[in-house]
């Protein structure tokens, strides 16, 4: 396979969303988790730490996203400096680690999105528990 200097360079605006919305999604937990400190500093409500723990291994996944989305960026832009100074070879096997690197990324922002579902679970089965308990009253 002939790899040119174009084919790296196609990778660059999908790698550049993807880190558009890592770092959206990361702005989002900061302020999530803003709101749940001063929410848990008022009312030292136990059901917010588990929130609070929650979202933190939800940034931590995020900061591993950003890393190999970030590897895979340097390394396309590495690849195609080798292209040019004519390392065909070498080139090939970093743009390779590069793909794998942005499998990675994805792979991560898949398993941070299954945490996030189980937490927005367990946020409506309060919810649901709320109301039942409320028409009990009635």
């Amino acid at each position: 396979m002939e790899l040119t200097l174009t084919t790296p360079a196609l990778l660059f605006p999908a790698i550049s969303l993807l880190l558009l919305a890592y770092t959206n999604r990361f702005l989002a937990l900061a302020s999530l988790i803003r709101n749940l400190k001063s929410q848990y500093v008022e009312n030292q409500n136990p059901n917010l730490l588990g929130q609070i723990s929650n979202i933190r291994t939800r940034i931590f996944q995020v900061r591993n996203m950003q890393a190999c989305a970030i590897l895979s960026f340097f390394m396309c832009v590495l690849t195609m400096w080798l292209l040019y100074n004519g390392e065909q070879l070498i080139a090939k096997y970093l743009f390779g680690l590069s793909l794998l690197l942005l499998m990675i990324s994805l792979f991560i922002s898949l398993r941070e999105i299954q945490i996030s579902v189980k937490a927005l679970e367990l946020e409506l089965s309060d919810v649901e528990e709320y109301i039942r308990e409320s028409e009990r009253k009635k």
